[in-house]
């Protein structure tokens, strides 16, 4: 019987971060983040208005907004909910930028939405009429002239580092496929931590769309402070994401070459062995070194994500490399 040719290997598939969304229309993924976001507003500052007197309300519901949003929608659109998200996510290659904007729109329409639906179910209390004044304990600012409190500057600065640690903790959550499952629990433990500290400097904004929709019926007061909660978040994504986006560029062969590690092979690397059973035509010699043979060599340090990648692919367990 004529010896079986060798199939002929498969090109090595580059380890790039996932793209979420991708393949779904915009439709459902603009969808997504309008649901998202509702919850967001809803959740979060609801409890902000309804419950003042919880130290750890305001933290805890953004935290768990967060977490049951990008479980619930965050397969769909990635679950950003928040602009300065979705401009790191653009500067580090993880979306395209055609859909910056919309997803933008969206995330302001869903807390729109949620502060309307907010401020009609005050309305329908006895106290309505002090709905100006709920939304403003919740709106975001800083001290200005003689009032008491931190400054144009300490908030500026304050919201551009937290802002930016929030969108560097998304990007590394979700960097990896096998780290998609826990990437919610990150960035909302984040989101929470991030909350309760910003909460006596600025009313913790770290949303553009957040201090967008809280000033809609607070007056005239935070809306001439709503600017500074648009420039320092966008721009804590912007360190965020050219940071990251300059770190996955580093050329893989180079960081192992400077870690003392082997080069890796190139898929297209004929296999040591396979070349002499093909040139020997002896029928008796098995064919495994060809058949047998992986896609690509992986290098030892890269094994466990090699495999968590190709349990998500569902293709067959790698061998792992002897050790000398």
């Amino acid at each position: 019987m004529a010896a079986a040719h060798p199939a002929a290997s498969a090109p090595a598939v580059p380890d790039v971060p996932p793209r979420l969304g991708e393949g779904r229309s915009y439709s459902v993924r603009i969808g997504a983040e309008v649901a998202g976001s509702f919850l967001l507003f809803f959740g979060a500052l609801g409890i902000g208005m309804f419950n003042p007197q919880g130290a750890f309300g305001v933290p805890f519901g953004f935290g768990l907004a967060v977490i049951a949003g990008m479980l619930a929608f965050g397969y769909i659109s990635g679950g950003h909910f928040n602009p300065a998200i979705t401009l790191g996510s653009a500067l580090a290659g993880r979306i395209s930028w055609k859909a910056v904007l919309p997803y933008v729109l969206a995330q302001l329409v869903g807390m729109s939405l949620a502060a309307v639906v907010l401020w009609v179910i005050i309305g329908s209390h006895p106290a309505g009429a002090q709905s100006t004044s709920v939304f403003e304990s919740i709106a975001n600012g800083y001290a200005s002239g003689d009032e008491l409190g931190f400054s144009m500057a300490g908030v500026f600065l304050a919201e551009t580092i937290a802002t930016g640690l929030l969108v560097a903790v998304y990007l590394g959550a979700t960097s990896a496929r096998d780290r998609l499952r826990s990437a919610p629990y990150a960035v909302g433990s984040a989101f929470a931590v991030l909350t309760a500290v910003m909460l006596p400097i600025s009313n913790a904004g770290l949303n553009p769309a957040r201090s967008t929709a809280a000033v809609y019926f607070a007056g005239s007061g935070p809306v001439g402070e709503l600017w500074l909660f648009w420039v320092a978040p966008l721009l804590g994504a912007l360190i965020a994401g050219l940071l990251y986006r300059s770190a996955e560029m580093v050329p893989k062969a180079r960081k192992a070459a400077d870690d003392g590690g082997a080069p890796v092979a190139s898929a297209a690397a004929p296999v040591e062995g396979a070349t002499a059973v093909r040139e020997s035509g002896r029928g008796d010699v098995p064919n495994t070194a060809v058949q047998d043979q992986p896609d690509a060599p992986v290098p030892a340090d890269d094994q466990g994500a090699a495999e968590a990648r190709d349990f998500f692919d569902r293709k067959p367990n790698r061998p792992r490399p002897e050790s000398d």
